[in-house]
């Protein structure tokens, strides 16, 4: 089964952290990366842009509304992600566990759906 692990975090979270800490975190999340590249877990990751650089697109009535921000007011928004295989959503769950954005925010696990 696939899994995306959408990684939330309130905008200004990074940003209070010391260069050590960034450098720390990014170097435990690409060594993450690699650990599940290595067990077969891994599909794809990417980090986004600042939120300051959303757009919200909607149509409605034949029309496209776009809107600057991410499409809902929340305290935590997206900033990335972690596409992954495992067995089941509870394998699942335990590789998002140790994800080290986990950290900083939340890790929310959806599996994707299969149209078939």
């Amino acid at each position: 089964m696939k899994f995306i692990c959408l990684v939330y975090a309130e905008p200004d979270a990074l940003s209070a952290l010391s260069p050590t800490e960034k450098s720390e975190l990014d170097r435990d999340s690409l060594a993450y990366d690699e650990e599940l590249e290595a067990k077969g877990h891994f599909l794809a990751a990417s980090a986004l842009q600042s939120v300051k650089t959303a757009r919200t697109v909607r149509v409605r009535h034949g029309k496209p509304v776009v809107t600057d921000g991410p499409f809902a007011e929340t305290k935590e928004v997206l900033c990335g992600f972690i596409f992954i295989e495992a067995a089941d959503a509870n394998e699942a769950r335990r590789i998002a566990e140790r994800i080290p954005m986990a950290r900083h925010g939340a890790i929310e696990v959806r599996p994707e759906l299969d149209f078939g």
